[in-house]
């Protein structure tokens, strides 16, 4: 990503609030041209002139965006365009004429080049089911009959009066089971009938049977029931008004009937298997993105897990939560945000801010509080600067501590009430991110999660802040992964902070930390080595040894799993220190050397260890079975073959025989014959 200058167009917005253009021009390096008063109205010819020019170019107003986009379609211009909302985040607020530094921030974010996510394909045929109880699920299915292939199901229908033209299929049922998404929906119904024609008072079904199953691309759901999906808001294709709000329903079959054909959505999360720490032989060790994931998209596939990017509604949790970065949010990822937030904050504080305040919200919701809080109430604090994300729930501690470091006094994410039901991640990476703080000397409540759907309430929260010092700024550049990133905040954090510690005890399941090992105990079988998904166990391939680089561990415990011996412990924490880096030895030792033949083949603790444990079972009260033990695996067959027990040996081989042999038999038996003949007195 890189940093461009773009010319900047700006206006007064018909003077209703205060913008000081040579300050503004000093604040962002003379990109500012003259300010107007409307540009969207008196002075468009000024922006028909800076768009014929072909360059890329800011507007500093979001809210006549479309009448832009048409003038510039209507003159054939092609140069990129920037919309940058100063007036209801900063301009219009009782400080107004304090907000400069926070104008030029915001438009200096706005050259921050980023990248953007890839995307999957939907496809839909149009084929709905609607779920009711009663004749408004018919209705509903009337309404959508001429744009989509429309099914009813009726669960536990009371009296209904038969429609006089059965132009829609109608069956009983209640759905069992239900997955897939938008284009893909499979269906599992109990008792399921088909209608009786002969219907005649009220609507009359088949004997129903369990287990029916069927596949459709839209789902209508009327009952007022227990929604078919968790987190159903973010399931593409399934819709769920209130049955007792007639403009809801509308609303859901005037957006039903545009889905049919093929859809783009964004692949929200990056998954990259070889940095996944879930599990390892079937020892299963981090479940992170399992436990916070609400519309559960994400399920074990064996020793990593599996995202399904058509479930995933982009909250953004599992990116908040996992240690490694194998789950990364993508809209945009880590690396553009940090980007947008060093230039944000360094801008601000080189115009002359004091004391800024990161408000993290979504572009719907925060959006929508801040325009109404311009609008009717006070407005934002000169020093409160927005920042806008996809999800304010994907926010981890990567961003918290990143902004931190780059100088901000407080972070606010602003979440709103309906979101109750995804905020354990969030919560939980504030939560950790307020105890480093602590834990480093720094002010309490510099983290905190804003769960407010309410203006006024959220406004009083923010003009409440304490204004607290923020740690000296960094300037370190936001490059590789997740890690790379934590340890570069984290690391400026500690430089800057009040009072420095070298080791911060950290609560259960923080994303670091180091494993204690019973070295007494451990035998040196190198199972957790071959175990650990980051490498922070590691071995010498020259001899026996055991090592550990601490700030590659993020507590995933499948060493801990995996031990047989059951001597390895974790041990949350932050170690600050510059051995956190090095790879320590945790236990070595000589190789255990061949009785027989002097090759080395393992450890004499786990030799030994072998030894004492074997030494009173009956199979070994042989001293030479002991002494087996004790040999390479060479030796061990050699001495098996060599022992008169052997069980696999079979009767001796017979000599071979050559013509020395014969003639040899011969003459010894010619010699007994005269022998013989001598003594024999019947021959004499």
């Amino acid at each position: 990503m890189t940093d461009a200058q773009r010319r900047i167009l700006a206006c007064t917005c018909r003077g209703t609030m205060p913008l000081d253009g040579k300050a503004l021009n000093a604040a962002c390096g003379q990109a500012v041209g003259d300010v107007h008063e409307e540009l969207c109205r008196a002075g468009i010819d000024s922006f028909r002139r800076t768009a014929a020019q072909g360059n890329p170019f800011i507007v500093a107003c979001t809210q006549e965006a479309p009448l832009f986009a048409e003038v510039m379609e209507e003159d054939g211009s092609d140069a990129a365009i920037s919309f940058v909302n100063i007036r209801e985040q900063a301009g219009w607020a009782e400080q107004a004429r304090n907000t400069t530094p926070k104008m030029a921030a915001l438009l200096a974010e706005a050259m921050v080049e980023i990248e953007h996510a890839t995307s999957v394909t939907l496809k839909s045929e149009g084929v709905c089911l609607i779920y009711g109880r009663d004749e408004q699920a018919i209705e509903a299915a009337r309404q959508l009959a001429g744009r989509l292939d429309v099914t009813v199901l009726l669960s536990k229908p009371g009296d209904i009066i038969p429609p006089r033209l059965m132009d829609i299929p109608i069956f009983k049922g209640s759905i069992a089971r239900a997955a897939g998404h938008l284009g893909a929906f499979e269906i599992v119904v109990d008792d399921y009938a088909p209608l009786i024609p002969s219907s005649r008072a009220a609507l009359a079904f088949e004997a129903g049977k369990n287990g029916a199953s069927s596949r459709c691309d839209l789902i209508l759901d009327l009952t007022g029931g227990s929604p078919l999906f968790p987190s159903h808001e973010r399931r593409d294709g399934y819709f769920r008004p209130d049955p007792g709000n007639q403009a809801a329903v509308q609303k859901a079959l005037f957006e039903m009937t545009d889905l049919v054909g093929e859809f783009t959505k964004p692949r929200y999360v990056n998954f990259q298997a070889d940095l996944c720490a879930h599990g390892r032989n079937h020892k299963t060790g981090c479940t992170r993105c399992l436990d916070v994931c609400p519309a559960s998209a994400i399920s074990s596939a064996g020793d990593v897990v599996a995202i399904d990017p058509y479930l995933c509604g982009g909250c953004g949790a599992c990116h908040s939560v996992c240690p490694t970065g194998a789950a990364s949010y993508a809209m945009p990822p880590s690396t553009s945000l940090l980007a947008r937030l060093r230039t944000l904050l360094n801008s601000y504080r080189k115009a002359g801010g004091r004391k800024p305040v990161i408000l993290v919200h979504d572009e719907r919701h925060g959006a929508d509080l801040i325009s109404l809080m311009a609008r009717f109430g006070r407005g934002l604090p000169a020093n409160v600067i927005p920042f806008a994300v996809n999800e304010a729930t994907q926010t981890g501690l990567d961003l918290l501590t990143g902004a931190l470091a780059y100088g901000a006094s407080h972070v606010a994410v602003l979440v709103s009430t309906k979101k109750q039901g995804e905020l354990a991640g969030l919560a939980q990476q504030a939560g950790l991110a307020e105890t480093i703080m602590a834990g480093l000397g720094y002010d309490s409540g510099r983290v905190a999660v804003l769960v407010e759907d309410d203006p006024e309430a959220l406004e009083a929260q923010l003009y409440a802040l304490p204004g607290l010092d923020p740690a000296q700024a960094g300037d370190f550049l936001p490059m590789g992964g997740k890690r790379a990133m934590l340890s570069l905040a984290l690391g400026h954090l500690h430089d800057a902070a009040p009072a420095p510690v070298d080791m911060l005890q950290l609560p259960a399941g923080a994303p670091f930390g180091a494993v204690k090992i019973d070295t007494e105990g451990c035998t040196l079988c190198l199972s957790c080595v071959s175990v650990c998904p980051t490498g922070a166990l590691t071995d010498d391939p020259d001899r026996p040894f055991l090592g550990f680089q601490e700030d590659a561990c993020v507590q995933c415990g499948l060493c801990k799993a995996t031990c047989p011996e059951k001597v390895i412990a974790l041990e949350p924490r932050i170690n600050f220190t510059a051995e956190a880096r090095a790879v320590l030895p945790i236990k070595q030792e000589e190789p255990f050397e061949c009785v027989r033949c002097g090759k080395p083949f393992g450890t004499k603790g786990s030799v030994e260890r072998i030894v004492a444990k074997l030494q009173d079972h009956p199979m070994f009260q042989d001293p030479a079975a002991l002494e087996r033990i004790k040999m390479c695996e060479d030796c061990r067959v050699i001495v098996q073959f060599e022992n008169g027990n052997n069980p696999f040996a079979g009767k001796a081989r017979p000599l071979t025989r050559t013509t020395d042999d014969y003639l040899r038999e011969r003459e010894e038996g010619l010699a007994e014959g005269t022998l013989a003949g001598k003594d024999d007195p019947k021959k004499t």
